[in-house]
């Protein structure tokens, strides 16, 4: 017998030539940013419980330039990433009937994209009223 080699298939990159491919791995890859903001803020909760010393040291870390750099790196990746969700949630959903007409998938995103702000502005809202 002769010893053959297994046949492996060439991965040349095929999903770069396909925009719908593409837009999905970056919005894949946009979840890590989500995932680093969210260890960003657990850090700090754990800096709250330890103390007042351990909080003023991570507040000072977010001061920093390179913090405020990559706070806004991650503010851009989560906003395409959320814009993304919305655009794929039409697809995801069953058929939403509004008297017997069903939504476009426009008026499903824009009214995700609506109740997502409103909801964003009422904390805010609500943060700067505790805060004053």
């Amino acid at each position: 017998m002769t010893a053959r080699r297994p046949y492996k298939r060439p991965m040349p990159g095929w999903w770069r030539k396909n925009p719908y491919f593409v837009e999905y791995v970056v919005h894949e890859a946009t979840a890590c940013f989500v995932a680093a903001y969210a260890l960003v803020f657990l850090a700090g909760l754990l800096c709250l419980v330890q103390g007042e010393e351990a909080w003023a040291a991570w507040l000072a870390v977010l001061r920093s330039p390179w913090s405020i750099v990559a706070h806004l790196v991650m503010l851009v990746a989560m906003g395409y990433h959320s814009y993304t969700w919305f655009k794929i949630m039409p697809k995801t959903l069953p058929p939403v009937v509004v008297r017997g007409q069903r939504l476009s998938p426009g008026a499903i995103t824009g009214g995700g994209l609506f109740a997502a702000l409103a909801a964003s502005l009422l904390v805010l809202g609500l943060a700067w009223g505790v805060l004053q």
